[in-house]
């Protein structure tokens, strides 16, 4: 019984204390890659190679005053990052590393709801803050993410067609032959492109585009609350790169050791992730048309096609002869 109590208190700690050193090493790893892409080097003073420099950062902005602006309203304006933080912690739950923090059977349903909450986050900043940038901003943040994620969910639909399930566990068992990312290739690039729009990442970072809107949704924030919101993108990001780790990349499952499960994980995610910093060093900001044609215009037909052909496929060779 104590054991139980004590698993449930610390589970829970250590996978957030997990994933926010992830986040701080992550963006140490993207302000070195950019660097090195731009011919400069980087974070390099602050301790060994610059090492220390996310943990003087993280103590910078917390400690700094949390100013905004007079005609703001402050509840929602405070309540927003919270949640933006709070949202991308929880969806880490009913990942498989390789133990559900939560087993639940419709763990792709949930995944799916819980983010799109995240909308409203960026939407509560930016409205909250009384400002035409953050306004527009969120606006721009609100129809990019709706949009993405309807290609996120039919991706995933078709994932789960394959799969046989929407619990996260079932791909572990689906992809002891093959990874996913095979069968469903096309859809898995269109799943990694989606992911960096729904993440907000260049070259889709629309939402935060210096040249037109200077920071966009959070340019009214500072010290803390700032903080919060860079907290949850990394977040996310690093989410995401594990999501798709686990639907396309297999999990390769270790029963008796379940570190050595993570681990792989971990090392899928980190190349997914880092092909991430390495697209922002190579590609330019995409215009506002061009995001919304590539997913009404692109993704969504070509989802909606391979989706039905994915369930004909079955049932055309159903009805045919054994000897076939």
């Amino acid at each position: 019984m104590l054991a139980a109590i004590l698993t449930a208190i610390f589970n829970p700690i250590i996978l957030v204390a997990s994933v926010l050193l992830a986040v701080a090493i992550l963006t140490l790893l993207e302000r070195k890659m950019l660097g090195y892409a731009q011919a400069r080097k980087g974070p390099n003073v602050v301790g060994p190679e610059g090492l220390i420099q996310p943990v003087a950062d993280g103590l910078k902005l917390f400690m700094k005053e949390p100013i905004h602006p007079s005609t703001a309203a402050s509840l929602l304006f405070l309540a927003s990052p919270v949640l933006a933080l709070t949202l991308a912690l929880i969806l880490w739950a009913p990942l498989p590393l390789p133990f559900p923090m939560v087993d639940m059977n419709l763990g792709i349903l949930f995944f799916l709801a819980l983010s799109s909450l995240a909308v409203y986050s960026i939407l509560g900043s930016g409205w909250a803050s009384n400002s035409k940038y953050p306004l527009l901003g969120s606006l721009r943040a609100v129809a990019q993410t709706i949009s993405y994620e309807v290609s996120l969910g039919l991706i995933l639909l078709n994932a789960a067609i394959l799969a046989g399930g929407y619990t996260l566990q079932i791909f572990n068992e689906a992809q002891e032959t093959v990874w996913l990312i095979f069968p469903l290739l096309p859809l898995a690039l269109m799943w990694y492109i989606s992911t960096l729009a729904e993440t907000n990442r260049a070259p889709f970072d629309l939402t935060e585009g210096e040249s037109e809107l200077v920071s966009g949704f959070n340019v009214e924030y500072a010290a803390g609350p700032f903080a919060l919101f860079f907290l949850a993108e990394y977040a996310n990001i690093l989410l995401m790169n594990t999501l798709s780790a686990i639907l396309f990349l297999g999990t390769t499952f270790f029963p008796s050791y379940p570190v050595l499960t993570t681990v792989i994980i971990m090392i899928k995610t980190a190349l997914l992730s880092t092909v991430f910093l390495w697209i922002r060093a190579s590609y330019p900001r995409f215009r506002y048309d061009q995001l919304m044609h590539l997913i009404w215009k692109t993704f969504l037909p070509t989802t909606l096609a391979l989706i039905i052909w994915n369930l004909a496929l079955p049932i055309a060779f159903a009805g045919l002869p054994p000897q076939l």
